[in-house]
């Protein structure tokens, strides 16, 4: 006699679970992620990208930063990206994102990231675990070579911005990024979701 298995109710995903006022907002302003909100808290609160800027947006893609970027530096400002997902969105002329690995740049990349940034910011983040110590240990990684970029391509007096998952390293971190930049903030944006870890390590002004 053949047995009937019995059917495993499974509750239904919600649709848009993650969806929230920002999401909505960025759909609705035409950015392609929600993003952006936390760069308008942190140029609000700091003013680090000003009309006529060379910005350099690492993990840029899908683009909400290039975008917000490009407009606060205006035409007479150039905004390049980088990151290994290519950015669909259509841009202004006077900003440009590339395909590409910041660790291993081409030729062509290192042409086009020459030094001469008046600000480096980077929203990168790992592919996430969900094991606190090894996810924090790799945002740490992507951090430490975001600042390496930094200082190879800022002007004197230019600004960073790099976001950072907390762990046991974070201080030291900062204390890393306080050696080279004159003032160094600690930012977490209230568009930030809830039970996000990540903040934002900001160098304002680097040294000579």
């Amino acid at each position: 006699m053949a047995v009937k298995k019995a059917k495993i109710s499974r509750p239904p995903k919600k649709k848009g679970q993650w969806e929230d006022h920002y999401t909505r907002k960025a759909r609705d302003e035409k950015y392609p992620a929600r993003s952006v909100y936390k760069l308008q808290e942190i140029q609000r609160k700091f003013t680090l990208i000003k009309k006529g800027a060379k910005v350099l947006d690492l993990g840029c893609s899908p683009g909400s930063w290039l975008l917000y970027a490009a407009e606060l530096t205006g035409g007479s400002g150039h905004v390049t990206g980088i990151d290994l997902k290519p950015v669909t969105v259509k841009l202004p002329s006077h900003a440009e994102a590339l395909v590409g690995d910041i660790l291993a740049l081409t030729p062509e990349l290192e042409e086009a990231f020459s030094s001469g940034f008046s600000a480096v910011i980077s929203d990168m983040a790992p592919a996430t675990t969900g094991m606190k110590d090894v996810d924090a240990a790799r945002s740490l990684e992507l951090c430490e070579m975001a600042l390496t970029v930094a200082l190879e391509r800022l002007t004197p007096g230019g600004h960073f911005v790099c976001k950072i998952f907390q762990g046991g390293d974070f201080d030291a971190y900062v204390t890393h990024v306080k050696g080279h930049f004159r003032q160094v903030k600690i930012f977490k944006p209230e568009s930030c979701r809830k039970q996000s870890k990540e903040i934002y390590v900001i160098g304002i002004g680097r040294k000579e």
